[in-house]
């Protein structure tokens, strides 16, 4: 098990033991997120895709972004892990969960920590489309939508 608080996988993800790491007895909350790889995006189908980081810069200021979240939120725990590599539609693509002492700063918290990983980590996109096609994904592109 990583105890890092944000990670790059390049395998699936056992939830169960990020969960009970996310455990504190401060905690009278748990709230997490899950992105899964879907079939579509803009209207055209999608048959899978491919993440691509620079590993090092994404890991540090993955981390970067937690320790701003337990401050900004006062957080009993907060961990993220992102998957790399190709990926299946259906996949989990990325998970964050957060405990904190009331369920508002637990949610308020992993919506922020989510935006910020897509706002701020270097972790790229490429597509597969039913049609053949592939495409990057740009942050500067998809920078407000659940892309």
């Amino acid at each position: 098990m990583d105890t890092r608080d944000f990670w790059l996988a390049d395998a699936p993800v056992d939830l169960a033991p990020l969960r009970r790491r996310a455990q504190h007895d401060r905690a009278g909350a748990f709230a997490s997120f899950e992105g899964w790889v879907r079939n579509h995006n803009e209207g055209r189908p999608v048959h899978g895709l491919r993440y691509e980081s620079y590993v090092a810069l994404a890991e540090a200021e993955g981390a970067q972004v937690i320790a701003e979240a337990r401050a900004k939120f006062d957080l009993c725990g907060a961990l993220c892990v992102h998957r790399i590599g190709d990926l299946a539609i259906g996949d989990m693509a990325v998970w964050v969960g957060v405990t904190a002492a009331h369920r508002g700063a637990a949610f308020d918290a992993c919506r922020w920590i989510i935006d910020e990983i897509k706002d701020r980590v270097p972790i790229w996109k490429h597509e597969r489309y039913a049609d053949g096609d592939a495409g990057w994904l740009h942050p500067e592109t998809t920078r407000g939508t659940d892309a």
